[in-house]
């Protein structure tokens, strides 16, 4: 039987989300060809492989069954597509980089050092986690919480970060050189889902009442607003700069709260031979030294 591996593929999201239209969301695709597509495969294999609800998708015996096999299918094609590709010249590797975070001097440094290697980077948001897994990315530079399970992943750790309050430019503690958590008592502090940055349950501001808490679809500029407008604030790594050019918005250095760590991600069985040179750059370019340096310069 020759298997689609984009329909396996398919049907590995939808099992994971147990939901055809969030699923095709992260697919990117019209739910009702998403739908078709997992109609094809079932096809091929003759056998129903999701109960479909109004509720959502459930996975039936076959599909139960079915799944842990997909997953070492998928596994085992993008070694092979990996292994196939680091065999060969140029080198190429793709290097993602999560929300807020800035990796040019490690692109440039690998590119002086492999004048003749391919180096892409990707920006991946918080919702994207499944790019090193499914080989769209061959290394990560992220904050932890990381956003996927580590087991078969290399983790090396680069530095350790302070945080700041985000806060409106009115705010009363805006114009404090630092800012201790106790002063921030009368805030609910919510931690977000896979990252480091906590934000607060939005507040009523004069006359103004609250507004709804961020949803999960809300993009950064979305909660951004919140803040801007008195409404809320958060507690961002220090060396998440966006929110620095908005001059409605004050970051203040939080002296009491543990830092936030920066890692370096890859597959523990890649072949591809850029992936140790990688590491050397980042340790040198984003380890502890380096990073000291940065957060000694004033945040305000």
């Amino acid at each position: 039987m020759d298997l689609d591996l984009r329909l396996v593929r398919y049907f590995t999201v939808v099992a994971e989300y147990g939901n055809f239209g969030r699923a095709a969301t992260r697919l990117h695709l019209a739910q009702p060809s998403l739908s078709r597509q997992i109609q094809r495969l079932e096809a091929q294999l003759g056998v129903r492989l999701l109960d479909r609800s109004p509720q959502g998708s459930s996975l039936t015996d076959a599909g139960q069954a079915f799944l842990p096999r997909a997953r070492i299918l998928l596994h085992e094609a993008e070694q092979a597509a990996r292994t196939a590709r680091a065999a060969v010249q140029p080198r190429t590797i793709t290097v993602g980089y999560a929300e807020g975070l800035v990796i040019t001097a490690c692109v440039q440094e690998l590119r002086r050092r492999h004048p003749d290697g391919q180096v892409r980077t990707r920006h991946l948001d918080w919702r994207d986690t499944r790019a090193l897994a499914e080989g769209r990315v061959d290394a990560l530079v992220a904050y932890r919480p990381l956003p996927l399970a580590t087991d078969g992943f290399r983790v090396t750790e680069l530095h350790a970060e302070s945080r700041v309050l985000v806060t409106s430019a009115s705010h009363h503690l805006a114009h404090e050189k630092t800012v201790s958590l106790r002063a921030l008592s009368d805030q609910e502090l919510v931690a977000c889902v896979s990252t480091p940055v906590l934000w607060s349950t939005p507040k009523p501001v004069g006359d103004r009442p609250a507004p709804p808490p961020p949803a999960i679809d809300d993009s950064y500029e979305d909660k951004l607003e919140l803040i801007a407008t008195g409404h809320c604030v958060a507690i961002f790594p220090a060396g998440d700069r966006r929110a620095a050019a908005r001059e409605d918005i004050a970051l203040v250095p939080v002296i009491d709260i543990d830092p936030c760590e920066v890692v370096l991600v890859t597959r523990a069985d890649d072949p591809n031979p850029l992936l140790g040179s990688l590491e050397d750059v980042a340790r040198t370019l984003l380890g502890t030294a380096s990073r000291r340096e940065n957060d000694e310069l004033p945040v305000n």
